[in-house]
């Protein structure tokens, strides 16, 4: 799985096809979609237009939470994205949701896995305590756990626990979609400006120099570019403590523990 890749959340359909082309243009190999954003057909037709061998690719969908019987509904739902997708098989399908009847969804997804359909499979917004539920009560362990992490929640002890069952740990919204002023921080300009570099290119470079796998996202091609553009330098120990202490403890879009976000997650239903 390739360290950087590219997130198309939030993208409106209408706008995905021309995202995705000039992602590719800009050297991106990997993207992330899901049945909720609504824009997997899009997703699929840039990169059947790009020509680009599908062996090069690493496809990631996420299967929304599903109603009962959850293993029935999980395939349904899979095969609904691989067909909006075009594509015989995705490299990594999550369960977007740590909702409804989990671990009948996952043991779809186990067989989803074993046919080859998905090359990996994995969750997304599952903190500890759920992740290691998943996992010992199932055969195969989560390949990912793709969650909110960022300068201003860093989730350190969550990916203590992921790194001892063998999860990777990876990050959406890395750039905090610019919330908590986090382009004009002071402490992250600083570290920018030593390095000749950009507040993203900075922030991205911290998460990988972590170990996660980071999915920013921009609809501008030169930011696209920008983003990518994060290995020719290396973070201090002093700057990396410096960012550290920027950690807030909490999330600044959704607290999957809290019981209205339950019940409104929980409740909404994708269209297929």
């Amino acid at each position: 799985m390739p360290v950087l890749g590219f997130g198309v959340y939030q993208i409106p359909p209408g706008q995905t096809d021309k995202a995705v082309a000039d992602a590719l243009a800009a050297g991106y190999r990997s993207f992330d979609t899901a049945a909720a954003y609504g824009n997997e057909e899009a997703v699929g037709r840039a990169i059947r237009t790009s020509g680009i061998p599908r062996d090069d690719l690493f496809i990631t969908t996420k299967l929304w939470a599903q109603d009962h019987p959850a293993e029935s509904n999980t395939r349904r739902a899979f095969d609904s994205s691989l067909r909006k997708l075009g594509l015989a098989h995705v490299d990594l399908y999550l369960m977007h949701q740590p909702f409804r009847d989990v671990h009948g969804q996952w043991r779809a997804m186990q067989d989803i896995y074993r046919e080859g359909k998905a090359k990996a499979i994995g969750v997304s917004n599952f903190h500890t305590d759920r992740l290691v539920d998943l996992i010992e009560h199932n055969e195969v362990v989560p390949a990912v756990n793709q969650i909110e992490m960022h300068p201003f929640h860093q989730r350190s002890a969550d990916q203590r626990v992921m790194a001892e069952h063998r999860v990777q740990i990876e990050s959406w919204a890395p750039l905090a979609e610019g919330r908590n002023g986090l382009f004009t921080h002071p402490i992250l300009k600083g570290v920018s400006k030593a390095h000749g570099k950009s507040v993203a290119q900075v922030v991205l470079r911290w998460l990988i120099q972590r170990g996660a796998v980071v999915i920013p996202k921009s609809v501008r091609a030169e930011r696209m570019a920008e983003n990518l553009d994060v290995f020719d330098f290396e973070l201090t120990d002093d700057q990396l403590a410096q960012l550290a202490a920027l950690d807030t403890g909490s999330s600044l879009f959704l607290n999957h523990r809290d019981p209205v976000v339950t019940s409104r997650l929980g409740s909404y239903r994708v269209p297929e």
